[in-house]
């Protein structure tokens, strides 16, 4: 947990000011949220209007990713450091400009590059929309408002795809991203005037730029090499092989500082090393899933954008409703089973898409499909978020959950890159339905395998956590593409439980 500026009353969150940092919050972080959810919904559009091929449409995914997961730890940091308050607005000003240019780009490389922009400015908001809560609302209600933002954050994913799909099939596409422009013009003169500023006084050192500019590039370069490793030319070569050193002197450089982005010590515990395997394996089948399955809907059985994004809905849904009886049980029977069974159930849902096709019904098709997935979705995701905390020393926590969601979005990224190339997919596959359809069964069987052998990592590796380890300060909605549960750079501060007793937020 953060504390606020010494002499900062913290402020309950049932009076005025406590409302006003709740709206900032879930603003700041429903404009990350909301894109993430709805640029997939638009592909197709984007792809026919800007006259791109596959590989366009992966970088219009993996562009944001890139940066995103390779500076949302150092985002976390600059806020401790300079002000939390002041990087969230940095951070929501910086997503609204790129979002900007994504709305006009009048080409797929300056939408691209402009996707590139809105992930650096996700990295400041996304750790700061949660750290505010932290630093502001006094201790008793803070498990309370973190429970709140997340879950309006789901509703906020529930509503994405509908609202994508009608803006694609209204407005058009490039409003999609313009409506950054107005949520970010309401929640920065919020935050100026009602969110109190606050830093960590015990930040210090250097920041870890190198192992930051390290890691981003080393992810840039092997995407690189991925998407474009159909053409095997020099230059595809040259990435693949400078992505994978560049990866190895992350690891040199981090292994060397004195305060590393990435602590090596935290891999000491086999619970965390364990668990962040699984999450690698399970969080690579969704990206490459949720990256194609409109594709598919779209493309192959000629659903519009907002019956695509609608037929997303069952997943988010029970997600919402059973998150938390999901994450009471993994407390009560440890993470080991859930984790095992969820990524079957992934596994299973995704072999069932392989009914939707060509004129596909979705109760008979699609229904059965997302509600396996979503059951699997509920079984795993909060379990595994609870693992994660539970498996460091409480005064850590932070970092873990920073971890770890960075390395899902990563896995995410890296599966965006590699499953058209794995299942065959042309560069102009999304064009010809016959063409997709059949790369994109192909892909799902690569999908559910991944997931089986996570499933079979965690039964092998992963352990009850020891007693008084922990938990999640909330279980009311853990989307996939949420924010971390904890501030990735936050120390245990004063609410941290001592060893044998309870966590904030603990059920």
């Amino acid at each position: 947990m953060t504390r606020p500026v010494p002499g900062e009353p913290a402020v309950p969150l049932a009076s005025a000011r406590g409302r006003w940092i709740l709206l900032t919050t879930v603003l700041g972080s429903s404009m990350a949220l909301l894109d993430s959810t709805v640029v997939n919904v638009a592909l197709p559009r984007i792809g026919r209007d800007l006259g791109a091929d596959m590989a366009a449409l992966q970088w219009t995914v993996n562009a944001y990713l890139v940066t995103l997961a390779g500076l949302i730890l150092v985002g976390g940091a600059l806020g401790d450091r300079f002000g939390r308050r002041r990087v969230f607005v940095v951070g929501v000003v910086w997503f609204a400009a790129g979002s900007l240019l994504c709305g006009i780009a009048p080409n797929s490389g300056v939408l691209i590059a402009a996707r590139a922009l809105q992930g650096i400015g996700g990295a400041l908001l996304t750790p700061g929309s949660l750290a505010l809560i932290q630093a502001s609302i006094r201790s008793e209600d803070r498990a309370r408002a973190v429970g709140l933002w997340s879950g309006f954050g789901g509703v906020g994913a529930a509503v994405g795809p509908f609202l994508g799909g009608w803006l694609v099939d209204g407005p058009g596409w490039r409003w999609v991203f313009l409506l950054n422009v107005p949520l970010a013009a309401v929640c920065v003169p919020v935050a100026l005037r009602h969110v109190p500023e606050s830093r960590d006084p015990q930040a210090h050192g250097r920041f870890d730029v190198a192992g930051a500019a390290l890691g981003a590039a080393a992810l840039a370069l092997l995407t690189y090499a991925l998407i474009e490793a159909r053409s095997a030319t020099v230059p595809v070569v040259c990435a693949a092989v400078g992505g994978v050193l560049l990866a190895g002197v992350f690891v040199r450089v981090e292994r060397r500082r004195a305060d590393p982005m990435i602590p090596p010590s935290i891999f000491a515990s086999r619970l965390f090393t364990a668990v962040n395997l699984v999450t690698l394996c399970v969080y690579a089948a969704l990206g490459g899933f949720f990256f194609l399955v409109v594709l598919q809907l779209q493309v192959v059985s000629g659903y519009s954008a907002l019956a695509a994004g609608a037929a997303l809905l069952p997943t988010t849904v029970l997600m919402l409703l059973l998150s938390a009886r999901s994450g009471a049980l993994g407390e009560r029977i440890g993470p080991r089973i859930p984790l095992t069974v969820g990524p079957l159930l992934c596994a299973g849902g995704m072999l069932l898409t392989l009914r939707v096709g060509p004129g596909a019904s979705y109760v008979r098709d699609v229904l059965p499909a997302m509600s396996v997935m979503g059951m699997g979705l509920v079984t795993l995701v909060a379990p595994l978020t609870a693992t994660v905390l539970a498996s460091v020393d409480p005064g850590r926590a932070g970092l873990a959950s920073g971890i770890n969601n960075a390395a899902a979005r990563a896995a995410g990224l890296l599966a965006v890159a590699a499953l058209p190339l794995l299942a065959g997919m042309g560069r102009d596959a999304y064009l010809s339905a016959d063409l997709f359809d059949d790369a994109f069964g192909w892909a799902m069987v690569w999908c559910a395998g991944i997931l089986v052998f996570g499933a079979g990592l965690a039964w092998a590796t992963v352990r009850r956590p020891a007693p008084g380890a922990c938990h999640p300060q909330c279980h009311t909605y853990c989307a996939t593409n949420a924010p971390p549960l904890e501030h990735p750079q936050g120390a245990a501060g004063e609410d941290a439980a001592p060893p044998g007793e309870p966590g904030p937020g603990a059920r």
